[in-house]
């Protein structure tokens, strides 16, 4: 904007925590509101510094002001309210998508996938009223695939603000030794069939934009010790491969709002030895507590393709 006369002013700021939610994760916020106003933003002494345009200037301090008003006044600001505060009509939430923080929403697939058998039907209804769901059974019974469709529903309907996926890092009787890469490429492999069925009921570009905003996490299992997960849609998966200690650890990370779905089959343990694996000594401790559901899915459920049935049906129960 040349020629525009420029302005400088300064809003004090009363906490660091005020300022952590303006600016956002790596100033996400903050680095958005100046790409859309053309205002450079800093803090400094306790002052948010706004430098620009003079009419972008005055609209955008105006709304940071009723913003601040309203988070000292004990609201809890969103990513989503944040943006609608900002940034008014532009930020509600499209009916078609969900508004993933800045920028235009993107679509996700809504539709979530119907039950082919009796089984699944009591699973989706488990989903969408247990708080701790356990899903056992064999491959290609839909346990995890559903269980990101509704973790999806939830996160587009805004019933949860995060969804957590995380698995056991133990590898499928090979040993792979050292795993080159940050942490984020040593850990992708275990969680790749997550990602698959992230990618196939959203699309990547929603998936990695939901990643970057934080609203997906996906973890190893031993990352969730010492944390609470509020407003979460948690799934652990493959967790016949979780140890008593670590199952108890993950299912005490709950914390107000908070869905959980434990996945797994026990015909498919890695667990070294005869040692009896978290999954099935939680289901043995918790199945009769309030709140929580137990489905076995059987060889009947299993929906990948006809070949997976026979195999399964040939492995019997070893």
């Amino acid at each position: 904007m040349i020629g525009c006369k420029q302005l400088e002013t300064r809003i004090p700021l009363l906490s660091l925590e005020e300022e952590q939610q303006l600016f956002g994760p790596h100033d996400r916020h903050a680095k958005e509101v100046s790409r859309r106003f053309q205002v450079r933003i800093s803090s400094r002494g306790g002052h948010l510094r706004l430098v620009g345009p003079e009419d972008q200037v005055v609209v955008l301090a105006e709304r940071v002001a009723a913003l601040l008003q309203r988070m000292r006044g004990g609201e809890r600001i969103t990513p989503s309210s944040l943006q609608a505060a900002l940034y008014g009509e532009d930020a509600v939430e499209s009916a078609n998508g969900v508004q993933l923080g800045f920028g235009e929403p993107v679509k996700l697939r809504s539709r979530m996938p119907r039950a082919r058998t009796e089984s699944q039907q009591r699973y989706l209804e488990m989903l969408a009223t247990m708080d701790v769901i356990f899903s056992i059974g064999p491959a290609g019974t839909g346990k995890t695939y559903l269980a990101v469709a509704a973790a999806l529903s939830a996160m587009q309907d805004g019933r949860v603000k995060r969804i957590v996926l995380t698995r056991p890092a133990v590898e499928a009787g090979e040993k792979l030794g050292f795993l080159p890469g940050d942490l984020e490429e040593k850990v992708d492999p275990y969680l790749r069939p997550i990602y698959d069925a992230l990618n196939d009921l959203s699309s990547p570009a929603a998936v990695r934009r939901m990643r970057d905003l934080d609203m997906i996490e996906i973890a190893p299992l031993a990352f969730m010790r010492g944390r609470t997960l509020n407003e979460s849609f948690v799934i652990l998966d493959e967790a016949q491969n979780a140890t008593p200690g670590q199952m108890k650890m993950f299912l005490t990370r709950m914390g107000e709002g908070t869905r959980a779905v434990v996945t797994g089959d026990q015909t498919q343990s890695d667990l070294p030895g005869n040692r009896m694996g978290g999954m099935e000594d939680a289901i043995r401790r918790l199945r009769n507590v309030t709140g929580v559901g137990v489905l076995e899915f059987h060889r009947a459920d299993v929906q990948r393709s006809h070949i997976v049935q026979r195999i399964v049906e040939a492995y019997g129960d070893e």
